[in-house]
């Protein structure tokens, strides 16, 4: 971006800003002139109907006209007229965060920057506790939904804070508040490490989400259960398959880890927690007296379950499960992203690359998280 904005005579911030609100812009005017197409058939269908739709707990969510109907019925929801919003994720929107994701991680570059920040290691494990924040925070709304509405103590609109993609601005806002505060308070000399007091925030309001959940477990809400014998599988399991993945790389490829080091077990460890919570989430419940299986809520893990299923014989599927593969992918991911971040890497981009390595270990530990969490307390 800087060798555009050299040739452009344009300062990176200001490229950026610019081309930020010229496609914000551009979305506005596509709204206004072809409401229909833009914003019922895209963003209302992709992005926002998802949403109201898990914050009402509806199985699906219609938009005839202007107005939004929320329906309760599978078949319904089958037969109604397009568009046709379903809770979770589909794979138009899973591209859109994504792309959103990298526009804002160059923004935070940029802040970083004013700030003179983000440049060592410790700032990457400063931020693991928000990781699991927002995996908790997620949570939170699951057990929402999963009490009665009497007892529900976030309502809809104010739901949606804690519902995907407005979660992510939500942790994001909450984890910026945090970042700015500790490096005021560490430069005002209230602290004398910056990455202490924002390791101890982000502990500070995981404990507080993690609270709330036991909270309702204590007092008895309907809905919620508590299984901790699944938190214990998932991050036993975890922690086997990232070490057996990490001595295989250390013994027969060590290069691959040269530039991330330590941070490549952290990465490798967040995503095997995404694998094996899928597969205890998905196949193992019973077996672990943790009741019924869950369902799948990415198209990623729907599509491995249904490769899986039509390619091994039902007799092989009833030992193994279906979800095992998924663990495989992770771990095959993961490894393949510690190998592209090399030693110069670090050396040329410091922040950019931190910030990319906290987005590779939160789009693994994060759904990770909710998944264990989600089965831990049965929601």
């Amino acid at each position: 971006m800087s060798t555009v904005a050299e040739r452009v005579g344009v300062a990176p911030e200001r490229l950026w800003a610019g081309g930020v609100l010229t496609a914000l812009a551009a979305l506005v005017v596509g709204v206004l002139a072809f409401p229909e197409v833009v914003y019922d058939g895209f963003i209302w269908h992709y992005f926002w109907g998802p949403v109201q739709a898990d914050a009402n707990s509806a199985v699906c969510a219609v938009r005839p006209g202007s107005t939004v109907e929320y329906i309760y019925d599978a078949q319904a929801c089958s037969n109604a007229a397009e568009p046709v919003a379903y809770p979770g994720y589909t794979l138009v929107s899973e591209v859109g965060y994504m792309v959103t994701l990298l526009v804002a991680l160059i923004g935070v570059v940029f802040l970083l920057r004013r700030l003179d920040l983000g440049t060592d290691r410790e700032f990457f494990y400063a931020l693991l506790p928000f990781v699991f924040f927002g995996g908790a925070l997620r949570v939170v709304e699951d057990a929402n939904d999963a009490v009665p509405a009497a007892e529900a103590l976030i309502s809809y609109p104010l739901n949606t804070l804690f519902i995907s993609p407005i979660i992510y601005f939500t942790v994001f806002a909450i984890t910026l508040v945090a970042v700015v505060a500790a490096v005021w308070a560490a430069r005002a000399g209230v602290v004398e490490r910056y990455d202490y007091a924002l390791f101890g925030t982000g502990s500070v309001v995981l404990l507080a989400t993690l609270g709330y959940l036991f909270w309702l477990v204590l007092t008895g809400a309907e809905g919620v259960e508590f299984y901790p014998q699944v938190s214990a599988v998932v991050l036993a399991g975890a922690t086997v398959a990232a070490l057996a993945t990490w001595a295989l790389i250390e013994r027969f490829a060590p290069g691959v880890n040269a530039g991330t080091e330590k941070i490549g077990f952290v990465i490798l460890w967040g995503h095997a927690v995404d694998g094996v919570a899928n597969v205890v989430g998905l196949d193992w419940m019973p077996a672990i007296g943790a009741g019924a299986n869950l369902i799948p809520k990415h198209p990623v893990n729907q599509f491995v379950v249904d490769v899986t299923g039509s390619l091994l014989p039902a007799s092989v599927l009833a030992v193994t499960g279906d979800t095992w593969p998924f663990l495989l992918v992770k771990l095959v991911a993961a490894t393949f992203v510690i190998w592209v971040f090399e030693a110069e890497i670090f050396e040329e981009s410091p922040r950019y690359t931190m910030l990319l390595l906290v987005a590779v270990l939160a789009v693994g530990l994060g759904p990770g998280t909710r998944d264990m969490l989600r089965a831990t307390f049965g929601v």
